[in-house]
């Protein structure tokens, strides 16, 4: 038996710092479709995704949210483990920056490059930007912020361990300028003007972050992302503990977005070459996914949820959106109206629609067995050179591509029916013509649901199934092969979508969550205290007496009042986060201190116009009232 061919494909280590959404599901769809493909095709594939858990940023999310930070990520590696499930991603290894492994490793490799000279000790002191957990030098800033994420720096100055970046300065340039190591070419030059030609030592340890692995000769400093995550690609194969799966190595493709190409191109590759090891053979640096116009991003809170999306229209619309709509290299825009016209025009109207009208009139004319009959023409050598299409997009990795070919396909399949007519067909008894259009139609089909298994594989599963074939182990696309088909009745795969009706409510689910966010926010923020500031920001906030007029529970809220305000001349309405300690017949009377000037906010679709000043004593919650009765609107001084 001959040794098949390996192929290593690996997605970013993702950043567990908050909420994951589509942007993330958008490269592990990718690189899903495409393992798929090769193993499809023959290859011994090694797919490798996980998480960077270490870090500044993770440090402060998890002591604001009250926990360790081993604690804070653990929730959310759990998640995005499920939502892989849920997007059936075939990785072959979850590692993450927290595996013992992967710790001893990242310390051996560390050691080694001092030993020999590639790290030493020295001083840092230049911009730092938290969110990226970036160092960098005052050329390389846009409009004095950082050029990544376009937010404020700060100034930095620790001792640090640094890498000798600068040594392999040639070497890398070599690599970008005469290999194809890096696409899409557009890259190239962003990396060599903005990077390379400027290109100093980098600190790879810090003594101001305790969350990371510890430098194992000087245990003052952590080690630093740039030796810790990108070293991942090598651990999870084995490296330093045994080498099991090392002959995966160099990895056939790095799949990165455009914000990390440098970390990938320029350190990753400096690294390796300091360990003596080949360099990846291609990274490919991806597009963002947008929503109106901005990169989806956590931090600004622009995200799709993909738990929503694909729990309420299946995995097969939101996998075939991601590689769809977004040409590959390119930036992409999610909206929801394109989301639910694809499913409705591709997956309904299109694919649904042929499969379902030409199984059912197989079964309806010829009882579901078709023989195999000679043909040609135009649409005969459509079906025979689509695989060759598809081959040469997924060698490009083009997933939009690819799918575009299949989809040709589909699109013309439909257009066969119409001008061939086969229910004239059979009304004229010409069974001949009507055996052989049909049988053209099915082993179209069964050549487009086999090349959409690595792209959609449930709903090319149920293709196969409507055509009574089980999945090929091996893609077999040698048309006109089958010698009989034996279909069923005609199943409907995809269900038409009221668009109208899905926008409206895809919109309230939006709306709810805002809400929700905004109540949690307001509730952690009542009773706690605040950072310290001057006397002159403190009279910012203007504080009036008000007296509670009329009280209700706010509906499906148990922490929830709504409180109705008398201030001054004025009424006005506040939800308060008090429901467990106090009753709306004990608020009605009551003199309260109001915080007036706050920005407004919608809470469980009410509008909240300031917020009533409260104690916390353990569960219970206090009014803050005057010592006795004023007038309401009276100022607190």
């Amino acid at each position: 038996m001959n040794k098949k061919e390996k192929f290593y494909i690996t997605t970013p280590l993702y950043y567990p710092s908050g909420k994951w959404h589509l942007g993330h599901s958008y490269t592990t769809v990718c690189c899903d479709a495409i393992a798929r493909y090769k193993r499809l095709t023959g290859y011994d594939v090694f797919y490798l995704t996980g998480t960077d858990e270490h870090g500044q940023k993770i440090e402060e999310r998890a002591k604001a949210a009250g926990l360790s930070p081993k604690e804070f990520v653990d929730g959310l590696v759990d998640n995005i483990k499920q939502l892989w499930k849920l997007l059936d991603i075939s990785y072959d290894k979850f590692i993450r920056t927290t595996d013992d492994y992967h710790v001893k490793s990242v310390q051996d490799i560390f050691t080694k490059l001092y030993e020999q000279g590639d790290i030493y000790k020295a001083t840092y002191k230049g911009k730092y930007c938290t969110p990226c957990e970036s160092f960098w030098t005052a050329s390389q800033l846009v409009d004095g912020k950082c050029p990544d994420c376009g937010r404020e720096v700060v100034d930095a100055e620790e001792e640090s361990y640094f890498f000798r970046l600068s040594k392999y300065k040639d070497r890398l340039k070599k690599l970008l300028t005469e290999t194809d190591f890096l696409e899409p070419k557009s890259r190239v030059n962003e990396m060599v003007n903005n990077f390379l030609t400027d290109l100093s030592d980098i600190a790879v340890s810090r003594t101001s972050v305790k969350w990371g692995i510890p430098v194992p000769f000087d245990d003052k400093h952590t080690i630093y992302v740039w030796i810790d995550a990108l070293t991942n690609y090598i651990n999870a194969l084995g490296y330093n503990n045994g080498g099991k799966d090392m002959d995966f190595w160099p990895a056939d493709l790095h799949m990165v977005g455009k914000e990390i190409v440098r970390f990938h191109t320029i350190i990753w590759p400096a690294i390796l070459m300091a360990l003596g090891l080949d360099t990846p053979k291609k990274v490919y640096g991806h597009g963002w996914l947008l929503i109106g116009g901005d990169k989806m991003s956590k931090s600004k809170g622009n995200t799709a949820d993909p738990f929503v999306l694909a729990e309420r229209y299946g995995i097969d619309a939101l996998r075939y959106f991601l590689l769809r709509e977004i040409p590959f290299g390119s930036d992409g825009t999610y909206t929801d109206e394109a989301f639910l016209t694809r499913i409705n025009a591709d997956l309904v109207n299109d694919l649904g629609n042929l499969v379902k009208r030409t199984v059912s009139m197989a079964h309806q004319y010829f009882g579901g067995k078709v023989k195999k009959v000679e043909s040609a023409g135009e649409y005969v050598e459509l079906i025979k050179g689509v695989g060759e299409k598809v081959d040469r997009a997924m060698n490009k990795y083009s997933c939009s591509e690819a799918l575009e070919a299949i989809f040709a396909l589909v699109s013309a399949s439909n257009k066969y029916i119409d001008v061939n007519a086969p229910w004239a067909l059979n009304k004229a008894g010409d069974t001949e013509k009507l055996n052989e259009v049909l049988y053209n139609l099915l082993e179209a089909i069964r050549v487009i649901g086999s090349l959409l298994l690595p792209f959609i594989p449930d709903g090319a599963k149920r293709i196969l199934a409507e055509l009574g074939l089980k999945p090929p182990k091996e893609l077999d696309l040698k048309p006109f092969t089958t010698r009989e088909f034996n279909v069923g009745e005609g199943e409907v795969l995809y269900k038409r979508l009221d668009i109208k009706k899905e926008l409206s409510e895809l919109q309230s689910l939006g709306e709810v969550k805002a809400e929700q966010k905004e109540e949690k926010k307001v509730e952690e923020k009542e009773g706690q205290p605040n950072k310290e500031i001057t006397i002159d920001e403190f009279f910012e906030t203007q504080l009036l007496v008000a007296e509670v007029i009329a009280c209700e529970k706010v509906e499906k809220a148990d922490k929830l009042l709504k409180l109705t305000l008398k201030v001054g001349e004025q009424t006005r309405t506040v939800v308060s986060g008090i429901a467990k300690s106090y009753t709306p017949e004990e608020m009605v009377g009551k003199q309260v201190v109001l915080v007036a000037n706050l920005k407004p906010a919608k809470l469980r679709g009410i509008v909240s116009e300031g917020m009533v000043l409260c104690a916390t004593d353990g569960d219970k919650v206090v009014l803050v009232s005057p010592e006795r009765k004023v007038n309401s609107g009276s100022e607190v001084c």
